[in-house]
């Protein structure tokens, strides 16, 4: 059951084929990792307004058939209206997984056809890379392009207004299916049907999936969101909020323990 805002959803018929469902491998964090994947899709682009109240925002990406330049910064060209929470080092380019779409499709049938690949807002668009084989400070080569993950995305109110489905990001953040950042440490070039590379899996590291699992809970394992914010490589904006999390726990007596 979902409510529909009221106002204008998507038009424009999905010009992209959605792969076919496919569970992936590797789903826990105790598996040596084997990742590889193949970039499907590359999305870049400018802001544009979201929405009846008129609020400008960088979720609408175009397809981009060319090979583009990654700085620190993110995709060359690539917009963000609010910088505030947007952009940056800590949030260069972010990642999808194909995979999610097929969730959103079944979730929400009625509109299935306004799910096209892009349409959250990511640049790089894979099939077999999710959010419960990346781990947090995981190191990927990325066409030329050496990118550490850096914060999983947090889904915010545009999600639901770009879809026209009230409470829609709380559905994407309940499902753990967010996507995640990459910070730049090689800018460099990459393209569609780049092949991507793991390079490193940091120690004591924990996926996307699992991070969620931890942030939401009302009462984390005080040990687990310890370790979470220790992980190398975690963006330092949510290290000091697990960090601070943790510490309030712990002055209010209210601590369980993962053993």
């Amino acid at each position: 059951m979902y409510i529909q805002l009221s106002m204008p959803r998507l038009t424009q018929a999905c010009p992209f084929t959605l792969p076919p469902y496919r569970s992936s491998a590797i789903t826990t964090s105790t598996m040596t990792p084997a990742l590889s994947s193949t970039v499907d899709s590359l999305f870049a682009g400018g802001t544009g307004i979201l929405g009846p109240e008129g609020h400008r925002s960088g979720i609408f990406k175009k397809q981009i058939l060319s090979q583009v330049a990654v700085t620190l910064n993110g995709i060359t060209g690539d917009e963000h209206a609010d910088k505030r929470v947007h952009g940056g080092p800590e949030k260069a380019v972010h990642h999808y997984a194909s995979e999610n779409y097929q969730r959103f499709a079944a979730q929400y049938p009625d509109i299935a056809k306004d799910f096209c690949l892009g349409s959250i807002g990511e640049n790089i668009s894979t099939h077999g890379l999710t959010e419960k084989n990346v781990h947090i400070g995981d190191i990927f080569r990325i066409g030329s392009v050496v990118a550490q993950v850096s914060q999983p995305r947090s889904p915010c109110w545009k999600i639901d207004h770009r879809f026209g489905v009230d409470r829609m990001s709380m559905f994407v953040a309940k499902e753990h299916i967010t996507g995640w950042y990459y910070r730049i440490l090689e800018p460099g070039f990459m393209s569609a049907g780049d092949k991507i590379e793991f390079l490193e899996r940091q120690p004591g590291s924990f996926s996307i999936d699992d991070f969620w699992k931890i942030q939401l809970s009302h009462r984390p394992a005080l040990d687990e969101l310890i370790a979470l914010a220790a992980v190398p490589g975690l963006a330092a904006d949510w290290q000091r909020r697990l960090t601070e999390r943790a510490k309030w726990m712990q002055k209010a007596g209210n601590v369980d323990s993962a053993g």
